[in-house]
């Protein structure tokens, strides 16, 4: 160290500073080089950061928008590229579906056959030595494609004919279901009782009424616009 000179590695610090006294800032073509240099790396950075702000920050927002749309896309075309892979299996599962919605179709009766169900039930009972003391058929309950009815049934029997009856009714190639099922003794009667219960049958309908069907419903939906 001599003087007022400091020397770091090389660095001549005090005519780096200097070189930043006394600068004349109508001419900045006669600076030193130094001033030259920083007022240049200033501004650069000032462009730079008002560059981000104005433009490039929108464009890094838009960026990523469209790499998360790329991924989704990439991802919906694996899902359909899985889909058609399996195009035969899924064919063959809807074939099989479709099989079995009219196995079960099968099992509902139309309208011509319910009558012919009704006396099945009754003779079910019947079969078994029991004696019915009500079955009323109640009114149908129209659903899309097929159509409830509710029969108030009230059987007097033994405790196993009326289970024997509840089996028969069960393993009809028609669809039956017993239910709000009520066992109660029969006036005191040893073994003897009375079973109230609601047997619930079912019939499809057929293209007629499935069509009224569809015009209520679409006239139903107009209304409520």
């Amino acid at each position: 160290m001599k003087g007022t000179q400091v020397s770091l590695r090389g660095i001549d610090f005090e005519r780096f500073a200097q070189d930043f006294r006394n600068l004349d800032q109508n001419d900045p073509g006669s600076w030193p080089l130094a001033p030259r240099v920083a007022v240049f790396l200033a501004l650069l950075a000032v462009t730079v950061a008002l560059a981000w702000w104005l433009v490039w920050n929108d464009q890094v927002e838009l960026l990523e928008t469209r790499q998360a749309q790329e991924v989704q896309l990439r991802e919906n075309w694996m899902a359909k590229k899985r889909l058609a892979l399996n195009k035969d299996e899924y064919k063959r599962q809807l074939g099989e579906a479709d099989r079995q919605f009219g196995a079960l179709l099968k099992q509902l009766p139309n309208k011509a056959e319910m009558d012919s169900l009704l006396s099945d039930i009754n003779q079910a009972g019947l079969g078994r030595g029991l004696q019915f003391e009500l079955f009323k058929p109640g009114s149908e309950a129209v659903k899309d494609f097929y159509a409830e009815m509710p029969i108030a049934v009230s059987i007097v029997g033994t405790y196993h004919d009326l289970g024997q009856f509840a089996s028969d009714v069960a393993r009809m190639p028609r669809i039956v279901t017993l239910t709000d099922l009520d066992l109660v003794s029969k006036d005191g009667e040893s073994g003897v009782l009375t079973l109230q219960a609601s047997a619930i049958t079912y019939r499809y309908l057929d293209d007629d009424e499935q069509a009224q069907q569809k015009r209520a419903a679409a006239a139903k939906g107009q209304g409520a616009k």
